[in-house]
């Protein structure tokens, strides 16, 4: 009895002893540079960062705060419906040893366990590039007021297709931008026509009924190229995939940016790498999106849904939810022609603030006439501590006090399909 009781005392003892050794340079550096570096280091959104001890020490408690409530890294799919080739959740044990190190006294250790370093391309993520698509002129945000999204039609000047394999939005300034979107618009496309190219500008309203995500109806035949939001990763085309870029095409970069009570200036570029030859599969960014809808005030889950019905053969890759402040939750459902119902996405508690993309482990084959339906929940209610003003309806609108559903995809077909022909759209109320 004696031994067995010395033994059961022994085992918290050993397992805070084992807990003691771990220690920065050889347990905690690895997890930091696999899970957190991306953003954790100079010149990107983060706010501090993580690339040796005393730049991480200070952050010790704050780092097993938010890995135990699984905040950082950011990744909000319910990982019961699919599997994701980006999934940035940590492991039970990396979790363990971070809270372990921050409950000991966040040891040093000997710097000479540390890892190789990643070597991080200075500015871009995506290497190497063929390409940049520079803000000829600067914007000058105010330090307050509503900004209205700002335009700038950018000549690419290539005089055959490019294929482009990886894209990257590269903000001037991050603490004014709120997004970007980069369209290709193609040569002798009406959108936008007759604005001069290179200056930024506010275009004119679409006429009332027209489809509003899309900025009237000339905008139809213009494609997403790339896209940046915060936690939002480069363009990366699957394999044997690439986004077109036909010759003589502009780029028009549509520009949110938010005052945030300092005066500052922004000179977004988009970093693009192309194919070496041209690829059997094209990509294609696809939405699912509602502009009808009316959230009552108050309404603690306001429920929208949205659906596009594929006219031809493609392969899910990924997919994006957006919805603002008042976003709840987001829901992708694949229905095959047969009926069958497949739940692609599930994001039960929606975050305004990390606008991820979702990418599958493995492409999902959706035949012809799949639809896929998307379902929200908006909460305006004042149990929302993100919202502005739960004593008003809501509807859509670009500000973030306004509210948006849309549903990004991306599908990849063959690289001769026309992107006109894959849809049949209808929008749920």
């Amino acid at each position: 009895m004696r031994f067995s009781i010395l033994v059961l005392t022994c085992i918290p003892m050993l397992e805070a002893a084992g807990a003691a050794q771990v220690t920065f340079y050889k347990d905690v550096l690895p997890v930091l540079e696999k899970n957190c570096q991306g953003c954790h280091r100079t010149g990107e959104a983060a706010p501090m960062t993580f690339g040796d001890y005393q730049s991480t020490r200070p952050w010790a408690k704050a780092i097993r705060s938010v890995v135990i409530a699984r905040k950082m890294p950011p990744w909000l799919a319910d990982p019961h419906f699919q599997k994701f080739s980006n999934d940035r959740s940590l492991s039970e044990a990396d979790v363990k040893t971070l809270v372990a190190w921050a409950d000991n006294g966040a040891p040093e250790g000997n710097a000479k366990d540390a890892p190789q370093p990643v070597h991080w391309v200075e500015g871009w993520s995506i290497g190497q590039l063929d390409a940049v698509i520079e803000m000829p002129q600067a914007f000058e945000v105010p330090a307050s007021g509503t900004i209205e999204y700002q335009y700038v039609i950018i000549p690419t000047g290539f005089t055959e297709d490019k294929w482009v394999k990886l894209a990257e939005v590269r903000p001037g300034d991050r603490s004014v931008v709120h997004h970007v979107i980069a369209f290709i618009r193609p040569k002798g496309s009406k959108w936008l026509a007759g604005e001069q190219t290179g200056v930024p500008f506010v275009p004119g309203r679409p006429a009332r009924g027209a489809n509003d995500s899309q900025e009237g109806s000339s905008m139809l035949g213009s494609e997403l190229l790339v896209g940046y939001a915060p936690g939002m990763p480069a363009q990366i085309c699957p394999e044997n995939s690439a986004k077109l870029l036909p010759a003589g095409a502009d780029i028009v970069f549509q520009m949110h940016y938010t005052a945030n009570g300092k005066a500052a200036t922004d000179k977004t570029r988009i970093g693009l790498a192309f194919a070496k030859e041209p690829p059997k599969l094209r990509d294609i960014t696809m939405s699912a999106a509602n502009n009808r809808f009316r959230i009552p005030a108050g309404d603690p889950a306001y429920e929208v849904r949205s659906q596009i019905t594929l006219q031809a053969d493609t392969e899910l890759v990924s997919m994006m939810p957006h919805m603002h402040l008042r976003g709840k939750d987001f829901v992708y459902k694949v229905v095959y022609p047969t009926g069958e119902t497949e739940t692609v996405l599930n994001v039960p508690r929606y975050d305004f603030a990390w606008q991820l993309v979702y990418s599958l482990e493995k492409p999902l084959t959706m035949p012809k006439g799949t639809r896929m339906e998307c379902l929200a929940h908006f909460d305006n209610s004042p149990n929302n501590k993100f919202n502005p003003d739960p004593s008003i309806e809501v509807r859509w609108g670009d500000q973030s006090w306004d509210e948006m559903m849309i549903g990004w995809f991306d599908v990849v077909v063959p690289a001769n399909t026309d992107p006109a022909r894959l849809v049949h759209v209808t929008a749920g109320e």
